[in-house]
């Protein structure tokens, strides 16, 4: 199976199902002398890890991350480092109803067919199971941007219909006090309590309900990137459609650019400090990106989520031998992704980031 590696400067490769023995993540070209906090690692799992409110799955994982190589004395050493995370609380017979059927919206059909096996217990290899590899590698890059004071911050825009206002350039650690307050990791309370009121209904009904995430990158030096198929924006649209349940990405103005007049869209340039080394534009609907560089603007974008495939309802659907079968969602399962997705988009947006940065340190 290809495709489980990811970057090219910073680069990782994760392994692991959702009910094997663990799951994991290497890294390969992070820097030597970038401070490991393995605290700031472990809360970064925390904010990801199931069973930690009552609007989400009820699988109880620590997500206990051990560092099995390329860290020596609290710092990387620039060798390939491994992360490990066991996996705790499987419950394979909560999937023993679905080993020969086809759940809607599932990988299951298209698995079996490329593969000619799959593994039914939570979905193996393509169980969202796989981000918190992901997540750790991310707190990893995050760790290495921190020397360059690059923030990423991203949080809940969106449960269904219920939209949060545009938080604009707001100060990220006001944010993310406020993000942190509340279960759906939205920055605005008002809004979160609507939208924590609605999962719980969708959850009640035995339904799911999909959801956005809207994210700020800020500090950004102008130049990362590359003008054809390594655009900055491209890579970040990779990265976030590699996420389980995404559906769509936008950057910038996004699709509502595509209503308007190029006289209302250009970003018109201007000169603060008359440096002509730190020019900055009026307004920002290329979301801090032109010609796939990034322009020194924050780069902000915004990523879609579907509802969640399982259902607590029955529906109809085909086994392997093509026959017409009911099938009934059971297990643990997320009413909405999104508030657990908050701290994976993030974690995706620092590996493109830290790779892009490496990258652009050959034109220095």
């Amino acid at each position: 199976m290809a495709g489980n590696s990811f970057g090219k400067a910073f680069k990782i490769t994760t392994f692991g199902e959702s009910h094997g023995k663990a799951i994991g993540v290497i890294i390969d070209g992070c820097p030597p002398n970038v401070e490991v906090d393995l605290e700031f690692i472990q809360q970064e799992l925390d904010k990801r890890k199931p069973g930690q409110s009552k609007i989400t799955t009820q699988r109880k994982e620590s997500d206990t991350c051990s560092i099995l190589s390329g860290i020596f004395e609290g710092k990387t050493t620039g060798t390939p480092i491994m992360l490990l995370i066991p996996n705790e609380d499987q419950r394979s017979k909560d999937y023993s109803h679905i080993q020969d059927k086809y759940r809607p919206s599932h990988a299951d059909y298209t698995y079996q067919v490329k593969y000619g096996i799959r593994d039914y217990r939570g979905g193996g290899r393509s169980s969202a199971r796989e981000t918190a590899a992901r997540v750790a590698a991310g707190a990893i890059a995050k760790l290495f941007l921190k020397q360059y004071s690059i923030e990423i911050f991203s949080h809940v825009s969106a449960v269904g219909n219920i939209q949060a206002p545009n938080l604009g350039s707001n100060d990220i650690k006001e944010l993310l006090d406020i993000r942190e307050k509340n279960i759906v990791r939205c920055a605005d309370p008002a809004t979160a309590k609507e939208m924590e009121d609605f999962i719980g209904m969708i959850k009640k009904e035995g339904d799911t309900v999909g959801g956005k995430v809207a994210t700020v990158i800020q500090n950004v030096p102008v130049g990362l990137g590359e003008p054809v198929f390594d655009k900055l924006h491209a890579d970040l649209g990779k990265a976030m459609l590699s996420i389980n349940a995404v559906h769509g990405f936008e950057y910038g103005s996004g699709f509502e650019g595509s209503s308007m007049r190029g006289s209302e869209h250009n970003d018109l340039f201007i000169n603060p400090d008359h440096s002509n080394k730190a020019l900055k534009t009026l307004t920002n609907f290329s979301g801090g990106i032109q010609g796939g560089i990034s322009n020194g603007m924050d780069i902000n974008f915004n990523v879609a989520f579907k509802p969640v495939a399982t259902i607590m309802r029955a529906q109809n659907t085909i086994d392997q031998e093509g026959n017409d079968v009911e099938i009934t969602g059971k297990g643990r399962h997320d009413p909405c992704v999104v508030p657990r997705a908050v701290i994976i988009v993030e974690a995706m947006a620092a590996l493109v980031i830290a790779d892009h940065l490496l990258r652009n340190k050959s034109y220095q």
